[in-house]
This record gives structure tokens, sequence and C-alpha cells, in this order.
């Protein structure tokens, strides 16, 4: 009897089907990952606060003169942050391609999930190095491939499969998107939604990530401090979605999203490929995005480094904010976005290190905004339309149409500013621009649907 007790616990515990350690397969190895990014992403955090305390230092000395010497030195900066940054990485052979999300991506399906470790010590100082200094690109680039590097020797030192491998990258990727962002379930949808331009997701990564995410977010939470537990960005509950109306400017605004998004990823590509097929050495061709995106910066500051300060001017609609702008009209708020998406282009388009991910919620906010301020002057006043809740669901829109994460796009929104007031808008503009925006993505490795995927067990 009691041999038939002990028989039934063990297949409870390690066969069949319910609760079982098969059906948990891959729990301890997510949570590794989890663990082990979480720390590394503690570490380079400190490398970016250190790097923002020291501009933000120097741009506080920053006069709106001409001769100003400060506002030209910073000009130059982002030439010799991106050839600092280009210089580093090119010590390393293996990490000549290594670009950010887009590399991950390539890794997840045509490499076996395999990433080279020496990613993890040399591609965030890279990053820093050149958005540090003022280049225009986000730090979600050079933590997701961070985090996959993390997810791929994991599963290389525990001598696991390919197919492995591939699950903990993901989890990797997500847990490094959670923790930095302060999004832990956006994160987790990233890392099993990013791999596919349709709806495909890799469902076998769903659980690995989110147990990854949620413990990559606790760890980099508990070093960081309280801050980590609050959101990046607040939003009024005054613009909460209130009025069933405002779904025919909110379909306006999809869009104008889908359009902007087009006009962001053939500039980008179309820039990104005249630079490689130049024949100029590397080292140049980086200098050159710098110097474009010194030359912008000098004129329009806000434009530099990740582009924070335009997200947090559009949701509150305060121009005094911003360096250069007296006012934030329709017109000015669109010079915001073109100048973003050029500025952006020209830094990671020429080979500079950094991620599309922030940039381009920086770019959908100031377009989002626009479009705001524009149906405010042109619909009645009943509706009650808020240029600031435009700027907040253009955000999510944007990122939906040109990263083809539309999921990802509508929960990161609600954790980003700690709310779910402007779901249903937001459900709504990402759902039509990833709809309409079919076919068009930032991220050249991805592939419309799992069969599609060149990957092989």
């Amino acid at each position: 009897m009691l041999g038939n007790v002990r028989k039934s616990g063990r297949k409870f515990l390690f066969a069949g089907k319910g609760m079982s350690v098969q059906t948990g397969r891959y729990l301890f190895e997510a949570m590794l990952v989890g663990a082990v990014t979480g720390l590394a992403v503690v570490l380079f955090k400190c490398l970016i606060d250190f790097a923002q305390y020291w501009y933000g230092s120097l741009a506080s000395r920053r006069e709106e003169l001409w001769l100003d010497p400060v506002r030209w030195i910073m000009a130059g900066l982002p030439v010799l942050g991106a050839l600092a940054g280009h210089l580093l990485i090119r010590k390393f052979d293996k990490l000549e391609n290594a670009r950010g999300t887009n590399s991950a991506i390539d890794a997840f399906h045509k490499k076996s999930g395999y990433i080279t470790s020496t990613v993890i010590p040399v591609k965030p100082v890279a990053s820093v190095l050149t958005i540090g200094t003022g280049g225009s690109a986000g730090y979600e680039g050079p933590v997701t491939l961070l985090g996959s590097a993390i997810g791929s020797a994991i599963a290389r030192l525990m001598k696991l499969s390919p197919r492995a491998r591939r699950i903990l990258m993901a989890s990797g990727l997500s847990a490094g998107i959670a923790a930095l962002f302060q999004v832990p379930l956006a994160g987790a949808i990233f890392g099993f939604e990013i791999f596919y331009s349709s709806s495909d997701i890799e469902d076998e990564t769903v659980l690995p990530c989110f147990i990854a995410s949620s413990l990559s977010y606790a760890i980099y939470s508990f070093f960081v401090g309280p801050s980590a537990w609050q959101p990046l960005f607040e939003l009024d509950s005054r613009y909460a979605f209130s009025n069933s109306l405002r779904l025919f400017p909110y379909f306006i605004l999809a869009l104008a999203v889908t359009f902007a998004s087009r006009f962001y990823i053939s500039f980008f590509r179309a820039t990104e490929k005249a630079f490689c097929d130049s024949r100029i050495p590397v080292s140049v061709k980086v200098s050159i995005g710098g110097l474009v995106t010194g030359a912008i910066g000098f004129f329009f500051p806000d434009i530099l480094g990740t582009g924070y300060s335009i997200i947090e001017g559009c949701l509150n609609m305060d121009a005094s904010g911003f360096a250069g702008i007296r006012r934030l009209t329709a017109v000015s708020l669109f010079a915001l976005f073109a100048l973003k998406v050029v500025a952006t282009t020209f830094t990671v388009g020429s080979g500079g290190s950094g991620g599309l991910f922030a940039p381009a919620l920086a770019c959908g906010s100031a377009l989002g905004a626009a479009v705001g301020v524009i149906m405010k002057a042109v619909m009645p006043e009943s509706i009650g339309i808020t240029p600031q809740a435009f700027a907040l669901v253009g955000m999510a829109g944007f990122m939906a149409s040109t990263m083809r994460t539309p999921l990802t796009a509508i929960v990161m929104v609600s954790e980003m500013t700690g709310n779910n007031l402007l779901l249903m808008p937001a459900m709504w503009v990402c759902g039509i621009s990833f709809w309409l925006n079919n076919g068009w993505t930032l991220y050249r490795s991805q592939v419309h649907r799992q069969e599609s995927s060149p990957k092989k067990d």
C-alpha cells in the first residue's frame, strides 16, 4: 500500500499531465537567467546613471548664446562618443555585427540562439559611450542583446539543446527589458512577441519569459531602490478616456501613425543601406552619424539621447522644458518628430551602438501630441480632446506599428504611466496601425510567421 502511494507521488511529480516537473520545464533555468540578467542590468544602470550625471552637469552650464563654448562642445560630443563606442566594439571581431535587438532576433532564427558572451561586458559600455554623449538612441537594444547573451551563455554552460537555448535567449531578452524599463509584464510579452512581424508568438517561451522577467525586475528593484517600483512617467487622471465620440479622432491618429511609421522605417532603411554600401571606413561612417546628430542637437538639444525629455514635455504639454521651442504647436511638435527620426537614423544607421525602442516612443509622443493639438482645434469642445492623452496613445501606436509588437505596446504604456486610463484608445490605435502597416518593420531579421523561420531544433 505504502509502495503504491510512493509510486503515485513520483508519477505526480515527474510524469503525466497536469502539474508536474515536466510541465514546469525550464523553470529553474529561466529563474537563473532572470537573476543573472537582473544583476547585470543593475550594473548597466550604474553606467547609465554615471553618464547621465556627467552629461547633465555639462548641459546645466549650456547657454542659448551661439558663441557659448559649452554649446559647441555638446554639439561635438556625439561624434566622439559614437567613434569611441565603435572603436571598442571593433576590438572584438565577433561583435562587429552585434547591433542590438535585430541581432538577437537574427540569432534566434538563424544561429540556434547562439550569441557570443563577449557581448555581455562590451556592448553596454559601447552603448553608454554613444548615448551618454548625446547620441540619439535607446538603451533597449543593448539591454536586449545583453539579456539574450546571458540566456544563451547559461544554456551553453548547462549543455542544453538548441531549442532550449532559444527559449532561454528569449527569456533573457524579456528580463532585460522588464528590469531597465520597469515594465515586468510588457517585458515578458516583448520576449515572445518580437520575433515575428505578424501576430504569431513563440508559445514555448511564454512561461519562461514571465518567470525571468519577474525575477529580473525584483532583483533590479531591490538594488536600485523605491524609485524602481514607480512608473517612469505620470499622466493626470483628467485625461482618461470617457467619451465614445473620441474614437473618431483616435482613428485619425491611427492613420497618422501608420504613415509616419512608414516614413520612419523607409528613411532608416534607406540611410542604413547607404552607409552599408559606402566604401568609406566604418569609423568615418559613425563620425558622420555623430556629426549630423550633434548639428541637430546644437539647435534642438532635446533630440539628443533617449528622448525621454520629449516624452515628458508632450505628456505635460509644457514648452518650458524644451530648449529652442517657445510654444508646443502642431508645427513644432511635427518638427520634433521629424528631427528625432533623422537624428536616430544617423546615430544607429551609421553603425552607432544603441537601440530604436526609446526613440520610437519619443517620436510617437511628439506625433500623437501634434495630432491632438490639431484635433482639439477642429473638434467640438464637448468631445474633450486632450493632446496629452494623444501623446501617450501615439507612443503605443508608433511602437506597435514600427516594431510589430502591439501587445507589448498596449501593456507598456500602461505600466510606464502606472494606470490604464487610456487602455481602450491604445487598443484601438495599436490594432488599426498594426493592421494597416502589415509588412513594414524596423527589424530586418523578423520573419512573418513561425513556418517562415529558418530555425532548426
